[in-house]
């Protein structure tokens, strides 16, 4: 009698876990289900790309991690302490079929992720040019201490902690920094790219519907590093086009002006400029491929 009390409790316990884990799990899908996930809610083809690959990845790398789970609690239930009728048999050890399954199923797994990663890491190199029917469009980035400056070199304008694009257009981000190394990342349009003083790296975006989409430092860069953050807005090419046109009435980004928005501030205010300084991109990083060269000044 009490022997089969105890065997209840523990049938009892077991029925509890596994009720919990249920229940966990329920939770956890209707949480992602409802929360917005950047990375899940592509707005562009390369982000589009990234996700399939992602999801893909994710959706085999299951017909490992599942098994591996299932056979191990089974495992522990079969061989646990109260179950006499387990059989030991020391045959199943070195046994072919057994590791040819658990080798070969893996290995092939591996393999495909690897192909795919191959193709991947080609298709969306974020150096790659976008395939366009129109003029790639180009913008320059600047990571400060701590926002964001975007340079528009054909449209003469400029902008900070705020980014513009017409929808549909191919756009080459030049990117660098003016302070310590950092990341510029928008999640819904593609991955992240390093921003890194004296150095120069490109990126290729493209945003295929009208929309705000957030960016962000995805790198830690000091005090002001958690609200260095921006806003992409897409529009149309005319509500753009009027964008540009009323940015460029605005006050000049001269290099005095410039000297002051690279000081160190967590002022995350929107401002526009017109005409900035000629080769300002150029400037900030030819300043730090000089000797005993001045951070805070572009001679």
């Amino acid at each position: 009698m009490a022997r089969a009390k105890k065997k209840n409790r523990k049938t009892l316990k077991v029925l509890a876990i596994a009720a919990l884990a249920v229940i966990v799990t329920a939770l956890s899908a209707v949480y992602l289900y409802n929360t917005p996930l950047a990375v899940l809610q592509p707005a562009g083809p390369v982000a589009a790309g990234e996700r399939h690959l992602l999801i893909v990845a994710f959706i085999m790398m299951l017909f490992v991690v599942i098994p591996v789970f299932v056979i191990t609690f089974a495992i522990a239930w079969r061989y646990r302490e109260s179950n006499h009728k387990a059989k030991y048999d020391p045959k199943l050890d070195h046994n072919h079929i057994a590791e040819g399954l658990w080798w070969l199923i893996p290995s092939a797994l591996i393999a495909v992720l690897a192909v795919m990663t191959w193709h991947g890491t080609y298709k969306y190199d974020p150096h790659r040019p976008l395939a366009s029917a129109e003029d790639t469009m180009k913008v320059q980035v600047v990571a400060l201490d701590w926002r964001w400056l975007f340079i528009y070199p054909d449209e003469r304008v400029a902008s900070v902690n705020e980014l513009h694009l017409p929808v549909n257009k191919a756009v080459e981000f030049q990117i660098t920094a003016d302070a310590p190394m950092n990341s510029f990342w928008i999640p819904q349009l593609g991955g992240q790219v390093y921003a890194m003083p004296g150095m120069g790296t490109s990126l290729h975006l493209m945003a295929d519907r009208p929309g705000t989409y957030y960016g962000s430092s995805a790198n830690i860069s000091g005090k002001g590093f958690a609200g260095m953050h921006f806003n992409t807005i897409a529009t149309s090419q005319k509500e753009f086009d009027t964008w540009v046109a009323g940015a460029a009435t605005q006050k000049p980004l001269t290099k005095n002006l410039y000297d002051n928005l690279a000081k160190q501030n967590t002022d995350q205010s929107i401002y526009t400029y017109g005409r900035p300084a000629t080769d300002l991109y150029d400037t900030i990083i030819a300043k730090y491929m000089h000797a005993n060269h001045n951070t805070e000044e572009i001679e």
